[in-house]
């Protein structure tokens, strides 16, 4: 699950359409990158950031502040680890909510070391993967600004783009962004839709082409209304936000959980986690039976 999910987001949807800008001289592996580099930025969820040297304090300040929330939200993600354990003294209503943490959690972390790795290897400054998403308050808020920003930002230049330019011809610039919007979920449905066919190895069941659609109308809706009624009437954030998420988990219980759990990935993923841990366990104690004596040796 750790490997395979990853592998297949990275090369099949990630590093494909970035080669598909590069193609037409677009992308962040258009720029002028050594040969280190382009493999990198082509094959992991990375995006280069532009900065200006001397660091300033506020990025020392935000550098503590990702610290310590990935250290929060670690704990956090080890604690819903061991509270599996105790699954059949849960609630089983609050169970798909766990799972829904969980999916959460572990994709932050998990896109973080990767951002983290290409930090150290190639001293690459990296964009933030996530922003805060449990403090959206829209689903143009959600999808478009806090949300897994990778997946955001390679489908904005590839199929958003592209599709709002032809609409752009066709019905006027007012309302391009409708069928922009729509045909960028679709295929981000489709390209979900792949990543959990080499999960499970299981042919689909469009459910998860018909979450991320749902989320497009909804979505195209809301901007609709936005162009109608932002200026005379507008919800507060205190009531959106709510509405927001409570949507997304929601929507999320009845069309997403449902293809994890036939890839089995929660089981899968927890025989990992343990599978881990015991590695640590005995790495430590042999780092305490052979490295310390030999230390204490010399």
């Amino acid at each position: 699950m750790h490997l395979g999910g990853p592998t297949a987001f990275f090369i099949a949807w990630l590093a494909n359409f970035k080669l598909l800008l590069f193609a037409f001289g677009k992308g962040p592996l258009s720029s002028s990158l050594s040969l280190a580099h382009f493999v990198a930025v082509a094959c992991l969820p990375i995006k280069l950031q532009q900065i200006s040297f001397p660091k300033s304090a506020k990025m020392f300040q935000d550098g503590e502040k990702s610290s310590l929330n990935y250290t929060i939200k670690s704990l956090l993600l080890a604690l819903l680890i061991h509270v599996y354990r105790y699954e059949d003294h849960i609630n089983p209503k609050t169970v798909p909510f766990l799972y829904c943490l969980q999916v959460y959690l572990s994709l932050e972390l998990l896109l973080a070391i990767m951002g983290t790795l290409a930090l150290v290897l190639l001293g690459l400054e990296l964009e933030p993967q996530f922003n805060e998403p449990y403090f959206s308050s829209s689903l143009q808020d959600f999808w478009g600004r806090r949300w897994n920003l990778t997946v955001c930002g390679i489908l904005r230049p590839t199929i958003y783009e592209p599709t709002r330019n032809i609409a752009t011809c066709l019905m006027g610039r007012y309302w391009a962004p409708i069928p922009a919007v729509l045909g960028t979920f679709i295929v981000s449905g489709l390209m979900h839709e792949l990543i959990f066919y080499y999960l499970g190895r299981e042919k689909p069941t469009w459910e998860l082409t018909c979450f991320f659609l749902l989320h497009g109308v909804c979505l195209a809706i809301e901007v609709a209304l936005k162009k109608a009624f932002a200026r005379s009437w507008q919800l507060p954030r205190q009531i959106s936000g709510p509405l927001t998420i409570g949507f997304v988990i929601v929507t999320g219980f009845w069309l997403f959980l449902p293809s994890l759990q036939r890839c089995k990935a929660f089981e899968r993923s927890s025989i990992e986690y343990a599978a881990a841990v015991e590695f640590l366990k005995n790495a430590s104690q042999d780092i305490q039976n052979f490295v310390i004596p030999t230390l204490a040796l010399v």
